[in-house]
């Protein structure tokens, strides 16, 4: 049997990785209403083969500072009837994050709803702020565990918010 062209795998082509922002300055910016800054340390075991901080880690540390920010928030605002949901998640990777690095998890309120709220974030660099990783914004949805309806927005959360 004669091999053919056809038979043969195509060569694979390296694409150019996407060149970071020039200037972090011009990503959005989320600090209307600052709510927390948590702080963190990258961890040894945050990094990938590329020896940077892996992609789903930039999630971990935004759940840790909105846990963070939660228990500082005065008030109720959990219960058996009302309990926070991440909806909608959007992070927009500006730079790598090697190690070592402690960062600053920035969040902000961009909007208050019946029942949600959206959350924007930015993580930069601890000792450099204009050292910007990633951005965006969640969604995060009070429910009703029982029912998984949406229930009022607590007003802790809101009081939280909107004081700052």
């Amino acid at each position: 049997m004669s091999s053919s062209t056809a038979d043969k795998p195509a060569p694979t082509r390296r694409r150019k990785a996407a060149a970071a922002p020039a200037t972090p300055a011009a990503a959005p910016a989320t600090e209307a209403h600052p709510l927390f800054v948590a702080s963190m340390d990258v961890r040894w075991r945050d990094l990938d083969a590329f020896n940077h901080v892996n992609n789903s880690n930039f999630l971990t540390y935004l759940e840790e500072a909105r846990l963070q920010w939660l228990r500082h928030v005065p008030g109720p605002w959990f219960d058996e009837q009302s309990m926070p949901v991440l909806a909608a998640s959007e992070i927009n990777y500006r730079l790598p994050i090697e190690w070592p690095a402690q960062l600053h998890i920035e969040l902000s309120c961009e909007r208050l709803g019946n029942s949600s709220m959206t959350i924007g974030h930015r993580i930069v660099d601890a000792e450099h702020a204009d050292r910007l990783y990633s951005d965006g914004r969640v969604v995060v949805v009070w429910m009703n565990p029982n029912t998984g309806t949406p229930v009022p927005l607590p007003q802790a959360i809101r009081d939280a918010a909107e004081t700052v």
